[in-house]
């Protein structure tokens, strides 16, 4: 029954039997002889997929929960005996903050659970938890396949922010639509973007542009630290620059949409060691993100001496 669900949900005999640690020819046998047992055929196999028959998909559901089931069974057995263990696999993205805050909350929940050893891998993109054998994802990208558990863990609140060199060269923005005449480094691949910004329950939305873009939220914001433009950012990703003086808040009043923060998996039941290192998570970045307090709005008399500052310590 194992076997087969892990067949069924890679689509995969390959990839099954690498995820079980078995040989390929091994598992074919076994989900023939459990075709044969039952008398019907559950997976059509051609040269090039695996597809579900209609008895297999009826099956598959039943089947996985009970393997689910039996599986976290045998898992707080163990971890009953000497606490959770094994090998988590764990994908993030590559912003910032994952690598200032998670890399701390990963070797404390690491020192508290010796017997769990944990995989994290950076990704830009989105993985297929199931096909490349991910415990659970940490993203800001909510999934839209139907099948997966998407737990939201908090909310990053997002800003404005610019260079004071490039401030103090093109000028303040009072407004949103003020924005229209500035340069802006896009954190996507377009020419342009339609941003909504809001304060005390009034939006606005305004289009900007400029001639940077790229992929990289964290490359967008060394690009405006160097007086590019003004860009998009989590706060918690700016508090170092914002402390020394490399970027300062633009329309500190004014707010773009928080970014929220999930943890994905592709079940409910799930093993001890992943339960605990998402209860751990969950709890640690909360802390995080609601001690990165707003940044209020700077005295202008300090504002001026922002450049001066900035060089001073670039020299």
């Amino acid at each position: 029954m194992a076997l087969f669900v892990e067949v069924a949900k890679r689509k995969s005999f390959s990839q099954a039997a690498t995820a079980l640690d078995m040989p390929v020819s091994s598992v074919s046998r076994r989900i023939t002889q459990f075709e044969a047992a039952v008398g019907l055929r559950l997976l059509d196999r051609t040269t090039r997929k695996i597809a579900l028959t209609p008895h297999g998909e009826a099956y598959l559901a039943q089947a996985t929960r009970l393997v689910e089931e039996a599986q976290r069974s045998f898992d707080d057995l163990i971890a009953q005996a000497k606490g959770p263990s094994g090998f988590l696999k764990v994908a993030a993205p590559t912003d910032f903050w994952v690598i200032q805050h998670l890399s701390g909350i990963v070797s404390e929940f690491s020192q508290q659970h010796e017997h769990v050893h944990i995989h994290l891998d950076l990704r830009a993109s989105q993985v297929d938890l199931m096909r490349e054998n991910y415990d659970l994802a940490i993203t800001t990208d909510e999934p839209k396949e139907a099948s997966l558990i998407v737990r939201k863990v908090c909310e990053v609140e997002n800003g404005l922010f610019a260079a004071p060199a490039y401030l103090l060269a093109r000028g303040r923005p009072k407004h949103p639509q003020d924005l229209a005449g500035h340069d802006v480094v896009l954190p996507v691949a377009a020419t342009s973007a339609t941003w909504q910004l809001s304060r005390a329950g009034e939006t606005v939305s305004t289009t900007v542009s400029g001639r940077i873009s790229c992929n990289s939220l964290s490359l967008a914001r060394r690009l405006a630290v160097t007086g590019r433009g003004i860009t998009t950012a989590s706060l918690i990703n700016v508090e170092r620059d914002l402390d020394s003086g490399r970027l300062d808040p633009v329309l500190p009043d004014w707010l773009l949409p928080p970014t929220s923060v999930y943890i994905v998996t592709t079940s409910r039941l799930l093993p001890a060691k992943a339960r605990r290192f998402i209860d751990f998570v969950t709890k640690r970045l909360n802390t995080v993100f609601s001690s990165a307090a707003r940044t209020p709005e700077l005295d202008p008399a300090e504002l001026r001496e922002r450049p001066a500052l900035v060089r001073a310590a670039r020299a």
